[in-house]
């Protein structure tokens, strides 16, 4: 049983007392204002900063991309993990500009490329479970043991994160065919329409999305007897590193770790968590608003709201790590702002709407 750290009123009210004497008209920041107020409860402090920020990517092959789900094959998730190792991906230009610890770890990748003669993989972290998740249209995509160690996989993630003084963790996707587990996962728990919330992924046609709505729907209605609670749901039908983002973000509700949440992969993580400990969306700040219609269903069913809206679809933990300056802004506008007082500025006189 996961028992979600409680985040600090006390510090959340001195925020907004704050918030209410900066030279502002009171909620002209919008979002930014609240941002900054519930960081104060994270952080235990009247005046909240990100300094240190953590990005863990999880990699992992499908078994489902057998059914022609993905505009890719299955070998393009080992080359995007060497590509994250090399620094040439999306999500590492943007690690780096924002000064963010940065790794990947292969939890289930088809082939170990740690064992690839004398290369050695720089930011590469060895979990694997497996050679992969098995084919969910034939069989559960993982036995509860491969579930398990997954999700191990994700919480020592944030212990090493942790360790290292992190005080905002961001995970991060890549596995071929993983946006048809992560559909599958949100369409059983929101019980949504699969036809309406099947999206492009990589980039596939009309015909590959016919297909992988087919390949859904049947898959749902062979594990229906099985979807007893959440995490059978994400044992069934949905795969390794999704798996691993469930037990990232279990352990940062439980120690008490900022979360930015990606796109849909990662969001259907945060679904099954929030399933599984409710409190936890507390922790969780929702990066932005993917293209793919799933992840609507999954901000409905929290009752929460993307911080940014770019259109993306890239996953990798891109727009999480887009949104890392916003969340500094929020911070230091909060803390370097002058109040009223300070500035010598009349509350009731100015700055009136």
């Amino acid at each position: 049983m996961i028992k979600v750290k409680a985040i600090s009123n006390k510090a959340k009210n001195k925020a907004l007392k704050r918030q209410n004497q900066l030279t502002k008209p009171q909620g002209s920041l919008g979002r930014l204002e609240s941002l900054a107020v519930l960081l104060a409860g994270h952080q235990k402090r009247e005046c909240p900063n990100i300094v240190a920020p953590w990005i863990s990517i999880f990699a992992a092959d499908h078994g489902i991309a057998e059914e022609g789900v993905s505009a890719f094959p299955s070998v393009v998730t080992q080359e995007m993990v060497k590509n994250f190792s090399k620094g040439g991906a999306a999500i590492t230009v943007l690690a780096k500009a924002n000064q963010a610890q940065f790794e990947v770890i292969d939890v289930g990748v088809l082939e170990d490329i740690t064992q690839n003669g004398n290369i050695t993989f720089e930011h590469l972290q060895s979990y694997r479970v497996a050679a992969g998740s098995f084919n969910f249209l034939q069989q559960p995509a993982m036995t509860i043991e491969m579930l398990n160690q997954a999700m191990a996989a994700g919480c020592a993630a944030v212990e090493r994160a942790l360790e290292q003084g992190a005080d905002l963790f961001i995970a991060g996707e890549m596995g071929i065919g993983n946006t048809t587990s992560a559909t599958a996962v949100i369409a059983q728990i929101c019980k949504g329409s699969v036809k309406e919330i099947v999206g492009v992924g990589t980039g596939i046609d009309s015909i590959q999305k016919t297909r992988k709505t087919d390949v859904i729907e049947e898959a749902l209605l062979k594990h229906k007897a099985c979807f007893t609670e959440p995490l059978e749901v994400l044992r069934c039908v949905g795969g390794l590193e999704i798996a691993a983002l469930v037990g990232a973000y279990l352990a940062c509700a439980e120690k008490g770790v900022t979360m930015v949440i990606d796109g849909m992969i990662t969001s259907a993580a945060a679904l099954v968590v929030n399933e599984v400990a409710p409190n936890a969306k507390e922790w969780m700040i929702f990066g932005h608003q993917s293209v793919e219609p799933a992840q609507q269903l999954v901000f409905e069913r929290l009752g929460v709201e993307p911080l940014l809206d770019l259109s993306l679809r890239l996953g990798e933990g891109s727009g999480a790590a887009l949104s890392i300056h916003t969340i500094k802004m929020a911070c230091l506008l909060h803390s370097q702002m002058a109040t009223f007082s300070e500035a010598g500025v009349s509350e009731s006189d100015t700055l009136v709407e």
